[in-house]
């Protein structure tokens, strides 16, 4: 079998780079891969991607091993019909890593085709870290690396007011597009870049506040043989994803020329507020995802089919979603259930192996955004604690614990976030665990020992997971709170 790459394809023409996508990981490549490349065939949209690697270890060498290309696998189920579609993507014609070839990662600013800056670094990603220089080759946070690139071309086309780029976040953070706009902004600041250049940011750049919605599982590697027998080359980067797709972009006329999505069949909508939209879908559906990992992963569960299947984690995670997460959003009551029924459509997709350890990443920083506001929210209301979401918490600080029954627990985040849960768990004491775990504001925005109950209920359910397991556990702890 033949190995993947342009020649052997016939695909060797390569299309004028016309986005720098920041993010090669499974997602970008399953979600904004694919959406430009309909937009290509629909509109005659003729844009290439230019990857950068945002991290220092990432998939940069293995997609430029087959010149940028990659097979997509899309399964679900739509108006009751079992689909799959096959897709090889074709539109990245550049991937370059910073670390090793900052020189390269400077020239992508003098692309004269560039229009675009797409990201998705997860919510972690849009910081602002102070130690970060303009000298450095490259900054180590993704805004200060976004920084040095736009100077760049600021310098290089001389300050040309029709050079500005459309800059479209896709993290998962509320109000992306400002947050990324205020971090570059302090950075200007902070590095003198001068007056001159932060007029240019602001009126020759457009900032474009995103929600995007599909679960990628990312490389089938359980079933990659029933993959592989599909195609007739070699793909080291194939990626699974479900059929759904939704991006939601904030943006008037202008941005619906420039991107007219309106030609394709994809659900794509620029819109004035995508406010609605983004609290719906990351309060249910990445909030489930998010809250279901830790216990279901304590559990013994492996998949978030397994997961929703199971006759105890199945429950749970629904009255986690219909009984307290639904409780504390103001929409209409029918909505939001017929909305949620069809996420566990979505996660029981036969199709789709969505392991948990692979949606484990930045379990810390995911659990505030998408979690820690439901519950606050429904003890604001009813003047208690939510059950299955308070459990859900007390798992998220045990995983990270990082070790269960003698086996390593898959926890991946920051080496000063893991550094600091290692010292927690060498406590014995858990109250204590809980106070010093729930009082960082730094994790959670808030001091959340000063949340009535909560030190108490969490203490409570680890004692009761390490003591009785994630089931007995609970059960022992729902009687008690």
């Amino acid at each position: 079998m033949e190995k993947l790459n342009r020649k052997n394809v016939g695909l060797e023409e390569r299309l004028p780079i016309k986005i720098v996508q920041f993010g090669e990981g499974n997602f970008l490549r399953a979600f904004i891969g694919y959406a430009f490349q309909e937009l290509n065939k629909a509109a005659n949209f003729n844009a290439g991607i230019a990857v950068v690697q945002p991290i220092e270890r990432g998939l940069v060498s293995m997609l430029n091993d087959q010149d940028g290309l990659y097979t997509l696998f899309m399964k679900g189920v739509k108006k009751g019909k079992e689909i799959q579609e096959v897709e090889l993507i074709s539109n990245i014609v550049k991937a370059v890593d910073p670390y090793a070839y900052f020189t390269d990662y400077l020239s992508l600013a003098k692309e004269t085709s560039l229009e675009f800056i797409i990201s998705n670094t997860t919510e972690a990603g849009i910081a602002y870290v102070s130690s970060d220089t303009p000298e450095m080759q490259p900054p180590s946070s993704f805004p200060a690396k976004l920084t040095v690139l736009l100077h760049e071309r600021f310098k290089h086309f001389n300050g040309d007011k029709s050079k500005g780029l459309t800059i479209i976040p896709c993290e998962l953070i509320n109000h992306n597009s400002e947050t990324l706009k205020e971090v570059i902004l302090k950075y200007i600041a902070d590095w003198d870049l001068g007056d001159d250049f932060k007029t240019w940011i602001l009126k020759s750049n457009s900032f474009h506040s995103t929600l995007v919605d599909r679960i990628v599982p990312g490389y089938p590697k359980d079933g990659i043989e029933a993959y592989n027998a599909q195609l007739d080359y070699q793909d080291n980067l194939i990626v699974a994803a479900e059929a759904f797709l939704l991006w939601v972009i904030e943006g008037g006329d202008g941005l619906k020329a420039k991107l007219p999505f309106h030609k394709t069949s994809l659900d794509v909508k620029i819109v004035d507020d995508m406010q609605p939209y983004r609290t719906r879908k990351v309060r249910i559906l990445n909030g489930a995802h998010t809250a279901m990992v830790p216990f279901s992963l304590l559990y013994g569960n492996k998949t978030v089919k397994q997961s929703v299947d199971n006759g105890f984690t199945g429950p749970f995670i629904h009255k986690a979603v219909f009984d307290e997460i639904n409780e504390t959003l103001n929409m209409d009551r029918n909505e939001l259930n017929s909305f949620s029924d069809e996420i566990f459509d979505r996660f029981r997709n036969p199709f789709i192996i969505h392991n948990l350890s692979s949606i484990a990443l930045n379990s810390i920083s995911k659990f505030t955004v998408r979690v820690l506001p439901s519950l606050l929210e429904y003890v604001k209301i009813h003047k208690k604690l939510p059950t299955n979401l308070t459990f859900a918490f007390a798992s998220l600080l045990r995983f990270y614990k990082g070790t269960w029954h003698g086996e390593t627990l898959p926890v991946q985040d920051s080496d000063d976030i893991i550094a600091k849960f290692s010292d927690i768990w060498k406590s014995d004491d858990y109250l204590e665990i809980a106070k010093n775990a729930l009082s960082i504001k730094d994790y959670w925005g808030e001091d959340l020992t000063k949340v009535e109950n909560l030190t108490e209920a969490i203490a409570f359910a680890l004692k009761e997971i390490d003591a009785n397991g994630i089931e007995a556990g609970f059960a022992n702890y729902s009687k008690k709170f």
